[in-house]
């Protein structure tokens, strides 16, 4: 039995470490989240930090994991409209935490060596998003004659991508307006609507 309490007290003390690694990140920035810093939040040494992660990769690929979870988006369990109004609710809240979106551009650089601990976690997640736009995009054929859903799905997937890098640059980029109007002409409006 104590053994079943001590794994109950581990997943307590990561999910806690992953929450205040996700605050002190997007606070503070990237390059200002050491893993001192975090443990310091923990109230843990960096060395217990490592215990439950294994490397700063694997603690800031969780942290990006635990990101998604708070979002919660999946355009494809939601009608087209909706779906489209989700994916640019989750790039306005991207805009609040500008560190957690450098942490994520830069992250994906790193994950194009297969052997990075983030790459599965950005082909399965690039997949998933591609999945639901292009399952949103699917609701209705009769609408959309520019591209077919998954190159649609491609498109919109990397102009956000894109504009993350240059909204890090320049924060007066509209990235929600930009892709609200990519969309717009990927999947007009109904005329009804």
């Amino acid at each position: 039995m104590a053994r079943r309490g001590s794994y109950a007290k581990g997943v307590a003390r990561r999910e806690e470490i992953l929450e205040s690694a996700l605050d002190v990140i997007g606070r503070r920035g990237y390059q200002n989240a050491s893993l001192k810093q975090i443990a310091e939040v923990v109230g843990v040494t960096p060395a217990a930090l490592l215990h439950y992660f294994g490397s700063k990769e694997e603690l800031f690929t969780a942290v990006l994991r635990t990101r998604d979870e708070h979002d919660g988006m999946d355009p494809g369990s939601l009608p087209p409209d909706q779906a489209k109004s989700a994916f640019i609710d989750v790039i306005r809240r991207n805009a609040e935490v500008p560190g957690v979106v450098e942490l994520f551009s830069r992250l994906a650089v790193d994950a194009a060596d297969p052997e990075h601990p983030a790459h599965r976690y950005f082909l399965e997640r690039s997949a998933k998003i591609r999945e639901s736009i292009a399952g949103a995009f699917e609701e209705d054929p009769e609408r959309h004659r520019t591209l077919d859903p998954e190159s649609m799905a491609r498109v919109i997937q990397a102009v956000a991508d894109g504009l993350q890098l240059q909204w890090m640059i320049d924060p007066d980029v509209d990235m929600p307006g930009i892709i609200e109007g990519l969309m717009d002409v990927l999947y007009p409006p109904r005329p009804d609507a």
